[in-house]
């Protein structure tokens, strides 16, 4: 979540929520979540796992491309 803040603080256009999986259940089944962390881009992507910046970076430009 570090990661997905510091982007967040970085740009008024990032925005960043961080929700515990064990009391919102069915956000984890909406969004396939097994595990953390598990990171959600625009209901169009996901990044699995701690990633370094620039990966995170990457996977978010390709989320943004699906829109």
């Amino acid at each position: 979540m570090r990661t997905v803040h510091r982007f967040a603080m970085a740009s008024d256009m990032i925005t960043a929520d961080m929700v515990d999986s064990a009391e919102y259940p069915f956000l984890a089944v909406k969004y396939n979540v097994t595990g953390v962390p598990h990171t959600v881009v625009n209901e169009t992507g996901a990044v699995v796992g701690a990633v370094p910046d620039m990966e995170f970076a990457g996977e978010i430009i390709k989320a943004l491309k699906k829109l």
